[in-house]
């Protein structure tokens, strides 16, 4: 029969695992492909962070609601407390308006207690953005020239219509 010689095998076992780790890197680098063309195809978040979609009606209410007005601002900047007063005060800059009814008022809760932080213990509870310690936190070494309020944010953020806060202006 065949005899094979050391030197002979030892090639062959060579060859064999040149080509099996040929074919787990191409395996491993074409998932790698897979994955990072699947990443670069998705839609920019453009908010403060994704939401959820159990929270998605709620976010898409307190759009419809809160941002027909002014510029729906990203529930983060506020804490809980500060829009659970917000939501139950019918007197809102100088506009009365109506309160919103059940389920819609559930569901916009949810989503803002979901997004924003709660306040800390002996904290006083903002109504306004400029003295909310959650939004100074967010706008780190950000100087304000202007008074801060809903209206001012698209001077930086450019989107901020659209409830886009991660893309922002260009600076000249």
């Amino acid at each position: 029969m065949w005899r094979i010689n050391s030197r002979w095998k030892r090639i062959f076992y060579f060859c064999c695992s040149v080509l099996l780790c040929s074919f787990i890197i191409g395996w491993k680098t074409s998932l790698l492909l897979a994955q990072s063309a699947s990443e670069s195809n998705r839609e920019p978040i453009g908010t403060v962070e994704a939401i959820a979609p159990e929270y998605q009606l709620g976010h898409q209410l307190y759009l419809e609601n809160c941002a027909s007005c002014h510029i729906g601002i990203p529930p983060a900047v506020l804490p809980t407390q500060s829009w659970l007063r917000i939501l139950t005060n019918q007197q809102h800059y100088s506009v009365q308006l109506k309160p919103l009814i059940r389920p819609a008022n559930g569901l916009v809760v949810n989503y803002l207690r979901q997004y924003s932080r709660n306040a800390v213990a002996q904290e006083l509870i903002p109504t306004l953005l400029r003295d909310s310690r959650y939004f100074k936190a967010l706008h780190p070494q950000v100087e304000f020239t202007q008074q801060i309020d809903t209206g001012g944010c698209i001077s930086c953020h450019s989107q901020a219509n659209r409830f886009d806060f991660r893309t922002l202006s260009e600076t000249e």
